[in-house]
């Protein structure tokens, strides 16, 4: 007989029985969206995508998640970059069409913004937080097979003050890991630059503060963008989520995947620089594929496909207000 797993909350319950499971899907205490694995499947399903347990199963709970779909099973960030990819194009295969054209005219607002006279500069760096979010619930429900929709651009503006304050922060973040790198350098730079004799002075001076200044600033201010990376991914599936919060949870997550985030940049880059042979054609299907790229990175860095070590049986506690039952 089957025996079945179930993830609910974080947590993990099991072996069960397969009838043991559907008592507690009936009693609300594993709810449609929680996930559940048996021997046999490749990654966790959700209640609601199997028929043994989707009949007994209430109405997906609301929460406070910004994505219109469940996170997909990850392996804790350990799948390879090239499945990554695949798995983008898999999603977009066949559905190409919503995706570039949010893609489109979300660029196309951006740019409209900018060129606000006097004040586009400012207004695009308050909306940004806001629009980005937007994208970023855009692709996340797209990867998880949620139903998507142009207006999803706008609904970043839902979380408006977070989006705002975490973009301001984290620029903050990576300025300050910025400076901090390249003073050191600096202060040598100008010490040896003082050294030099007059005529090889600014020579000797500028290749020092690349070396020492410039170089140490690039390298901080790419950790750095990589170690904060995840913060408004974090924000899409945690509308209550604090911004100091997402910060913090952006940080666990990229612990020893930074990377590996840096190397999939590197592939869409080396794409980029074929795109620029098309006449920029071909950035129509690359913001996609990076966009779903990423969003299914940001979730390959949670759940694992399988069970780890069985822990005692327990049931999953009821929630305070059962959903209703079909």
């Amino acid at each position: 007989m089957a025996v079945w797993y179930c993830s609910v909350g974080g947590n993990q319950y099991g072996p069960v029985s397969e009838e043991e499971l559907r008592r507690w899907v009936a009693q609300g205490r594993v709810r449609p969206y929680d996930y559940v694995w048996t021997e046999g499947m490749t990654q966790w399903a959700t209640v609601a995508s199997l028929p043994q347990f989707a009949s007994q199963a209430g109405p997906p709970p609301m929460g406070d998640s910004m994505v219109g779909a469940p996170p997909l099973p990850g392996t804790g960030g350990q799948t390879p970059n090239d499945v990554i990819t695949s798995q983008a194009r898999e999603a977009l295969r066949g559905r190409w069409g919503l995706p570039i054209a949010f893609c489109l005219l979300l660029a196309l607002l951006e740019q409209g913004i900018s060129f606000v006279p006097w004040v586009g500069g400012l207004a695009l760096m308050i909306l940004i937080g806001a629009l980005t979010l937007g994208e970023i619930v855009f692709f996340l429900t797209f990867v998880r097979g949620g139903q998507t929709q142009l207006g999803m651009m706008f609904h970043g503006f839902q979380n408006f003050g977070n989006a705002l304050g975490a973009v301001l922060l984290v620029g903050l973040l990576v300025l300050a890991w910025t400076l901090l790198a390249a003073l050191p350098g600096g202060i040598v730079a100008i010490i040896i630059g003082a050294m030099a004799n007059a005529r090889a002075g600014e020579a000797a001076a500028a290749i020092v503060a690349l070396l020492f200044a410039v170089l140490p600033a690039m390298i901080a201010s790419i950790y750095a963008q990589l170690t904060y990376s995840q913060t408004l991914y974090v924000l899409a599936d945690s509308r209550s989520c604090g911004i100091m919060e997402a910060i913090n949870a952006s940080k666990q997550l990229m612990a020893g995947h930074r990377t590996k985030l840096f190397c999939l940049g590197l592939r869409y880059f080396a794409w980029a620089l074929l795109c620029v042979l098309t006449l920029g054609i071909g950035f129509l299907w690359l913001g996609p594929y990076m966009q779903a790229g990423y969003a299914r990175f940001y979730d390959d860095l949670k759940l694992p496909a399988a069970p780890l070590a069985a822990p005692a049986i327990q049931a999953p506690e009821a929630p305070l207000n059962p959903p209703a039952m079909l």
